[in-house]
């Protein structure tokens, strides 16, 4: 297997993966907020103080936004260059850093319902 194949076969496989974890959270709705890492450690009093369908969404979405990334990578590296699959790397790695937060109240903030039950 070639350096230009390798490429293409790993964003290929992350991008199925980052699909199907799309799907799953489209399917559960609000409900697949539980599977957000950070999220489902929050005490259920504290868990019931965020939007739960929104975080769900958001978290869809990058999952789609990412798979689609790293499927066009696979694809120019196939139809182009090998790097092509390299540079999708780079780029998921920079959209997924920039959601990365160690801190679960801080990863959550912007989910927060007022007293009326709105975000």
């Amino acid at each position: 297997m070639s350096g230009n194949e390798i490429w293409a076969l790993v964003c290929l496989v992350l991008a199925v993966i980052f699909g199907i974890s799309g799907i799953v959270f489209a399917v559960c709705k609000e409900k697949g907020a539980m599977l957000v890492s950070g999220f489902n450690t929050l005490p259920k009093a504290e868990r019931d103080q965020y939007d739960k369908r929104r975080i769900s969404l958001d978290m869809r979405n990058s999952l789609f936004l990412w798979g689609g990334v790293l499927a066009a990578g696979a694809l120019l590296s196939v139809l182009f260059h090998g790097y092509m699959g390299a540079a999708a790397l780079v780029i998921w790695l920079v959209l997924f850093f920039r959601e990365v937060h160690f801190d679960a109240h801080k990863a959550f903030e912007k989910y927060k319902k007022d007293g009326n039950g709105r975000t």
